[in-house]
């Protein structure tokens, strides 16, 4: 059999270090931590954060001036009275309660009652749902 070691065997001992890792950040916020750096005489960074521990959100600085000069549209058009009281009528003419309604048009609840309650920015998308399952016209001039 063949030798799988051609030559003088020889053993080569380096040293191995091991060394310990550093330490992440949430051990060094340890307050035990903290201290024993304290006690050995270590040097401790310590920085107050801006606006720490306060519940206070700043107070905006407002000028009437600017407000009243601004070129930013005014509030966003709620749904009409005729329409609120459209889909109401339609909904109750069919005895669909307002989940029902939500779930045949496959939008929230929250959608369906912020419509009747004339909260809701019109979208025409959920209007044209609402026309087709309740079968009443709510887009266009003739609301009625």
């Amino acid at each position: 059999m063949p030798s799988r070691f051609p030559g003088a065997l020889t053993q080569d001992w380096e040293p191995v270090v091991l060394h310990k890792s550093k330490p992440n950040a949430q051990a060094l916020r340890d307050p035990k931590a903290v201290n024993q750096a304290l006690r050995s005489g270590a040097a401790v960074q310590t920085v107050k954060k801006f606006d720490a521990g306060s519940n206070k959100k700043p107070a905006t600085v407002v000028n009437a001036r600017k407000l009243d000069e601004g070129t930013e549209p005014a509030a966003l058009d709620k749904v009409s009275t005729e329409v609120r009281q459209a889909i109401q009528k339609a909904r109750l003419a069919k005895k669909m309660s307002q989940a029902e309604l939500a779930k045949l048009i496959n939008e929230r609840t929250l959608v369906v009652q912020e419509y009747e309650n004339g909260k809701a920015v019109p979208n025409q998308a959920v209007l044209a749902k609402m026309e087709k399952v309740l079968k009443v016209k709510l887009r266009g001039k003739s609301h009625k």
